[in-house]
């Protein structure tokens, strides 16, 4: 599709809408003067600008050109198999697939929406973990202040502690690697319970 037929198309688009240029840029967070180089056909938008315009004119970015996103298993498979940075540190199984959702976003068929159901997840299971770790902690200090003796009996069944605990490392692996085989089978990702933080 040359410039010209994807310049009309937004153009068209944007005032069925009744959305100026500048309510543009500001929806889809690409400059004034770039949609206005976009819509004279000067420059040819392609990977995230394509994208964010295509969500700012609620539409497929396909609708706007011939350009498509790109079927990758691989990437798919990459980016969830990046939560396992959990194992490491807890905050890792949030940035690490954070960053290749940057990287990869608007290149890859149905990767914003993998890396979504990741994140928010994570996000809940990292809270979740925080909570029950500053539980122990607390319900530890508070038997040794209230008995003034740090013994065995005061600071309770550590089994507990290890179950529940490894109980939460343990979901989570088995989620991440659950949602492997599904995408390699060309399944949707099952990640449950999530926090929608990020929509």
């Amino acid at each position: 599709m040359s410039n010209q037929n994807l310049a009309t198309n937004i153009k068209k688009l944007r005032n069925r809408k009744g959305i100026s240029q500048e309510l543009l840029a500001e929806k889809s967070g690409v400059s004034l003067r770039t949609v206005q180089r976009i819509e004279n056909g000067e420059t040819d938008p392609r990977g995230d600008t394509l994208v964010r315009l295509a969500e700012a004119l609620d539409t497929a970015p396909e609708n706007l050109s011939d350009w498509k996103l790109t079927e990758d298993k691989g990437s798919l498979m990459t980016l969830n198999l990046s939560a396992l940075g959990f194992l490491l540190f807890p905050l890792l199984g949030i940035v690490i697939p954070m960053i290749i959702w940057i990287s990869k976003k608007g290149k890859v068929r149905d990767l914003d929406n993998l890396a979504k159901s990741i994140l928010n997840f994570q996000i809940l299971w990292t809270v979740v973990l925080l909570l029950v770790y500053i539980y122990f902690i607390a319900s530890t200090y508070y038997r040794i202040n209230q008995s003034g003796d740090i013994s065995m009996s005061v600071l309770g069944n550590p089994v507990y502690k290890i179950l529940s605990l490894g109980g939460l490392y343990v979901y989570n692996l088995f989620l991440v690697v659950a949602n492997t085989f599904r995408i390699n089978d060309g399944k949707k990702v099952k990640y449950f319970p999530q926090l929608r933080i990020i929509r």
